[in-house]
């Protein structure tokens, strides 16, 4: 038996909707990075651009559980001496840059390569409100919700 390789031509790219509105951020992120990674795919090859495209909505709406809407950090360094900087999931929104915590969340769980900064640019789309422009993608519509009752905070 021959171990058949399918070339990057061979895929085809399908784009999923996933409404963010009360949802657990971590359990989120892990889903999509499954999507991203073409892990929920028979023909999974880690060398490969795999995955579909996911369009995530309502960014704003998102929760944590527990206190890590104010005792969670975001570091980063500006590069010069004594330049950390860090943010708190609630800073962030009040700054209307909702759409990086879910995009912090899932480039943690990916690894730092160029194929994964490739699937962050081109398959991943993060809109703040319910309005997004890929109606020509024809997206499936994921209802996160319904996968597990664990999915959504009711806090």
């Amino acid at each position: 038996m021959k171990t058949s390789v399918l070339k990057k031509a061979q895929f085809e790219k399908k784009w999923h909707l996933i409404d963010a509105e009360n949802i657990s951020v971590g359990r989120l992120a892990s889903r999509i990075t499954l999507i991203l990674k073409g892990k929920n795919k028979p023909q999974f090859s880690p060398h490969l651009p795999v995955g579909d495209g996911v369009i995530v909505i309502n960014s704003d709406k998102i929760k944590f559980t527990g206190k890590k809407n104010d005792e969670k950090m975001y570091y980063r360094h500006t590069g010069h001496p004594g330049g950390l900087k860090e943010t708190t999931p609630n800073l962030l929104k009040d700054r209307k840059k909702s759409e990086d915590i879910i995009k912090k969340a899932i480039k943690g769980m990916l690894p730092n390569t160029p194929l994964f900064r490739e699937l962050m640019k081109n398959s991943l789309k993060v809109y703040k409100n319910s309005q997004h422009p890929h109606e020509s993608q024809n997206p499936t519509i994921i209802d996160f919700k319904l996968i597990s009752r664990k999915n959504t905070v009711n806090a």
